[in-house]
């Protein structure tokens, strides 16, 4: 028996082959995401990239399923050394990337897609307010996520106790807060909006 879904994308597929426009699905989700890596969007305090929105906007579109799977699937070319992330090059995608200062925010990429792609499946992205509360939610999580792995990372190549905290919270997370706030707005607007020009089709 296949699992009913109220996402967005798989709501929209054919019965004929819909194996296959699942896999197009996902490849052409991890080709959103190489791409939204690398584009660089002026912003205060810092230049933000739009990776963070392509999974928000990925997981509330995909849903739990293949919304992961997109998000595994991108992490996976990673690994195999292929350069998705935002900072490959100059440096070298490889299992070794996953060690680095970013190794928590990617993991945290994967519960993100999660965390939204359930609210999606159970008709959170119709509605606005239930829509911004799985996307902070996931995105809290993200940051936790990444900000201890870089907060030991930080204190690890810093060799003092104290140092690290302070660090990762400066450098990794507090100029990040209000783009990613900016982003959530994006994505929990526009795709109640797109439900609403689809006439609630399911």
């Amino acid at each position: 028996m296949q699992t009913t879904t109220r996402a967005l994308a798989p709501s929209l597929l054919g019965t004929q082959s819909r194996t296959v426009q699942e896999v197009a699905l996902v490849l052409g989700g991890t080709l959103v995401l190489t791409v939204a890596a690398k584009i660089q969007v002026p912003f205060y305090p810092v230049p933000m990239t739009l990776q963070t929105l392509a999974v928000m906007a990925i997981a509330v579109t995909f849903g739990l399923r293949l919304g992961v799977a997109t998000v595994l699937a991108y992490l996976a070319e990673g690994a195999l050394g292929i350069p998705v992330f935002t900072n490959t090059p100059p440096l070298a995608a490889g299992p070794a990337y996953f060690l680095g200062p970013t190794g928590g925010f990617l993991v945290g990429f994967a519960v993100l897609a999660l965390i939204v792609g359930y609210a999606a499946d159970r008709g959170w992205s119709r509605s606005i307010p239930k829509l911004v509360a799985a996307l902070l939610a996931g995105e809290a999580i993200m940051m936790a996520l990444g900000f201890a792995w870089l907060a030991g990372f930080a204190q690890l190549a810093s060799g003092a106790t104290g140092i690290g905290v302070a660090k990762a919270w400066a450098g990794g997370v507090a100029p990040f807060i209000l783009g990613d706030l900016l982003k959530v707005a994006l994505v929990a607007s526009a795709v109640p909006a797109t439900w609403s020009l689809l006439g609630e089709r399911r």
